[in-house]
């Protein structure tokens, strides 16, 4: 039994593609549950929506919740009242960056990490660069002042 994790996000869509990436990248041996979108399937959150993902990916191990912004994280605290209300399973909430965070929590779940350590993973992520650094050089250093990207080839 490995630590389960849930994508709570305003968009459907981006939740399952999120879900769908880390989940790659897992093989398969983590539970990964998509909670996006409202319950009538507009942009929004929706408490039912992550309670069902909660108790999809319980474990013994227990649950690590990434968020994409604002409400989300409102919404995931209640889900989680009413999740320990029936259930003894250890869940994290994570500020880590939503893509980044969920592949690596992912990774480290697949590897059989407890619940701390997939979270710390997941923060770490906050860290990894967007762009490949030139030699001697820090991403951030190489980006435009504009924060636009260039064609580097």
């Amino acid at each position: 039994m490995t630590v389960g994790l849930v994508i709570v996000s305003h968009s459907a869509r981006l939740a399952e593609g999120v879900a769908e990436l880390a989940g790659q990248m897992a093989q398969g041996r983590v539970v990964i549950a998509p909670a996006g979108g409202t319950t009538e399937g507009g942009l929004g959150t929706s408490v039912d929506k992550i309670l069902q993902a909660l108790r999809l990916a319980a474990s013994s191990e227990g649950v690590l919740v990434l968020l994409d912004l604002g409400s989300a994280g409102m919404a995931a605290e209640m889900a989680l009242e009413l999740f320990k209300q029936d259930h003894d399973c250890p869940v994290m909430i994570s500020s880590a960056p939503l893509v980044e965070g969920a592949v690596v929590a992912a990774v480290e779940a697949s590897i059989g990490s407890p619940l701390q350590a997939v979270a710390e993973a997941a923060a770490a992520a906050t860290t990894l660069p967007k762009l490949p650094a030139t030699e001697g050089q820090t991403a951030e250093e190489t980006a435009p002042e504009d924060g636009t990207t260039e064609d580097r080839t």
